[in-house]
């Protein structure tokens, strides 16, 4: 009976190890989505980009991933991100002016976490074992390559930037909720500027 204890926990482990790979392509898939969602016309643009967003948070949430310590103290990884943040706004100025919609800023934070949630917490915790850099790097590069559709190859090194010190602030905090509060802070301010 033991045997058939200890190896039901095993195999529950294996399915949900498998079940991560699927859930990081499917949704980057969803993610790749938003681009065509946008050019549709109609008022149902934002309840389908909030079911696109909504569906890569929640089954991302619900991948079991291990528990991390923190490198450095959380709230001075946060100071440090969203320092980068303001300065990134301050000397990139204005954007260009599209027009705002009430949808925009709760749709821009939950872009935040749904990507930093698949990202940060899902596909990161799956590459640590592979070593720290690998799970940088290639959170980071997808991050940069999801957007690619979105804003275009001139912004790939921006975007690159961008998920390095996402990806350094899951690393060095432990967790993927600093980065998520980073991205969100960037997210918010850039959909205010405008």
């Amino acid at each position: 009976m033991s045997a058939v204890t200890s190896a039901a926990p095993a195999s529950r482990r294996i399915a949900r190890g498998a079940a991560t790979p699927l859930i990081v392509v499917l949704g980057c898939v969803l993610l790749l989505m938003r681009l065509r969602v946008l050019t549709l016309a109609g008022d149902a643009r934002p309840l389908l980009l909030a079911a696109i967003l909504g569906s890569v948070a929640v089954a991302s949430l619900l991948v079991p991933v291990p528990l991390e310590r923190a490198r450095l103290s959380r709230w001075v990884v946060l100071g440090i991100g969203l320092g980068g943040v303001g300065t990134a706004a301050l000397a990139a100025g204005r954007p260009v002016a599209f027009p705002a919609a009430a949808w925009a800023i709760p749709l821009a934070l939950l872009a935040a976490v749904a990507e930093e949630a698949l990202l940060r917490r899902v596909l990161y915790a799956r590459l640590e074992p592979a070593g720290i850099a690998t799970a940088i790097g290639v959170s980071a590069g997808l991050f940069a390559l999801l957007h690619v559709p979105l804003y275009g190859w001139a912004a790939f090194p921006v975007d690159l930037g961008a998920g390095l010190v996402l990806s350094w602030q899951r690393w060095a905090s432990g967790t993927w909720t600093v980065p998520a509060a980073t991205h969100a802070a960037a997210n918010l301010l850039a959909t205010v500027l405008r």
